[in-house]
């Protein structure tokens, strides 16, 4: 950082985040001797009286909740160049989100963390507030003095009070979190639109994945086949479209979350058998938490199968939805993750679609500098696969170019990179089929550290069937 900064008696250290309208910085407060979160109104916006006054309602609400489960606001004040600043708690153990960066969580934290969120949900409501924000990125964690961690709602940019929340209200909120009457201006919500949003947030802790739209959420024991059908139902309660089938409030919500994680972990992974002939495999029984590219979902104990006698060699491994089945090198099938993706990792619409990774070491996969042979696979409804393909840039790694693709099934453009940090090969392809124009695209990520490339082979053994939703 440059010559040290301050904003009155806080000192600057670094940037915390920024937003839609302002930086949150790490200060430290010297007087008391202790670390704060300053934020301040972006310079773009200084102008704007109503976003001035949306940002000082947020400073106003944080401290009308009064609770030591939401942010406290510390202090407020004015640059010499006039915009608004204020002075919060600081969270020193980072946000859900930062969690989820490593995979789904063990179920009965997942509904610990979501339960302490739906309490401060529920301290808002009782103050007369609605947050319409609720998401990962929004429930922060503090260290306690005695060691634990501390769950914090922050963020109450979009919140109002419930009084003006129940007239007609704009659009608000994020994709996969907020519930229909916040999607559309509408007739007003209430405290169960974070329930839906607190529904959610627990639903990703679990699975590792955002829920889909309103709807056409997965149920997560399809993501997750260890989850007790007790939490599905208690999650998928909380995610009803309809207002008045959800648990009535956060508190309502709290309590079932809290009662499913003391009835103990669930019951171990169940062993499925991936698509093909042959007789069975090892069995592989893949480590919680393991990232693959963006799928996202449980580790699963996974039965590969071989190919049949005279079918080409390789491993025929299949998705959880089966509805991707592709062939891969037999070393390559050692280990299978089936459980889907969020197409958002690659810059697409989020949500959650049917995806599958496999790999000789799924621990090694996220890790570019790590070697790795394996494949990764997606599918994406919603947006150009192609148009995101081409942007991705692996720095590090020496470009080798891109070339068009054509099969029976499947036209594409595929790019190449080699010299990767780890000595390996990486190929990124974008597919689009060749004759049905209602197929998903697929977007596929294949690794190897070195010899024959069978990228060609892979693809032109990829299945795709019609989703059963659809």
């Amino acid at each position: 950082m440059h010559p040290v900064e301050r904003i009155g008696r806080y000192r600057l250290e670094r940037r915390l985040g920024t937003g839609a309208f302002g930086t949150v910085w790490l200060a430290r407060d010297d007087d008391l001797d202790a670390p704060v979160a300053v934020k301040v109104l972006a310079e773009n916006w200084a102008h704007r009286l109503d976003v001035r006054e949306r940002f000082l309602s947020e400073a106003r609400l944080l401290r009308k909740a009064g609770s030591p489960r939401v942010v406290q606001v510390h202090d407020i004040g004015e640059l010499p160049d006039g915009r608004p600043y204020f002075v919060m708690e600081y969270a020193d153990a980072g946000t859900l989100a930062d969690l989820l960066a490593e995979g789904p969580l063990p179920v009965p934290e997942a509904l610990r963390l979501t339960a302490l969120a739906a309490r401060a949900a529920h301290a808002l409501h009782e103050a007369g507030i609605v947050h319409r924000d609720i998401k990962p990125s929004n429930v922060l964690l503090r260290t306690a003095p005695d060691g634990a961690r501390r769950v914090l709602l922050a963020d109450l940019g979009l919140a109002k009070s419930l009084a003006q929340a129940s007239g007609l209200t704009l659009a608000a909120g994020s994709q996969g979190y907020r519930p229909p009457e916040q999607a559309a201006a509408g007739t007003g919500i209430d405290a169960r639109a974070d329930v839906y949003s607190l529904g959610a947030v627990g639903y990703e802790l679990v699975t590792g994945t955002v829920p889909a739209e309103p709807g056409k959420v997965v149920p997560p024991e399809r993501l997750r086949p260890a989850v007790d059908p007790d939490v599905a139902r208690v999650l998928m309660r909380a995610l009803e479209p309809d207002r008045e089938r959800r648990w009535p409030t956060a508190e309502a919500l709290a309590l079932k979350l809290e009662g499913s994680a003391s009835a103990g972990p669930a019951a171990g992974p169940r062993r499925l058998r991936v698509p093909g002939a042959g007789r069975p495999g090892r069995l592989v029984a893949l480590a919680a938490g393991v990232a693959a590219v963006a799928a996202a979902g449980a580790a699963l104990a996974v039965t590969l199968w071989p190919a049949a006698s005279g079918a080409p060699s390789g491993v025929q491994v299949a998705d959880a939805t089966g509805r991707i089945s592709v062939r891969v090198p037999a070393g390559w099938g050692r280990q299978l993750r089936d459980s889907g993706w969020d197409p958002r990792a690659l810059g697409l619409p989020a949500g959650h679609e049917p995806g599958l990774a496999v790999a000789d070491d799924l621990a090694r996969w996220q890790d570019l500098a790590s070697g790795a042979d394996g494949v990764f696979v997606g599918l994406s409804e919603r947006g150009d696969v192609t148009a995101r393909v081409d942007a991705v840039d692996h720095s590090g790694c020496h470009y080798d170019g891109g070339r068009a693709y054509a099969s029976g099934r499947w036209h594409g453009w595929i790019r190449a990179w080699s010299g990767c940090p780890g000595g390996g090969l990486l190929t990124e392809a974008a597919l689009v089929p060749a004759g049905d124009a209602g197929q998903p695209q697929v977007y596929a990520q294949i690794r190897r550290r070195g010899g024959d490339d069978p990228t060609d082979r892979i693809l032109g053994s990829l299945r795709v069937t019609p989703s059963r939703y659809g």
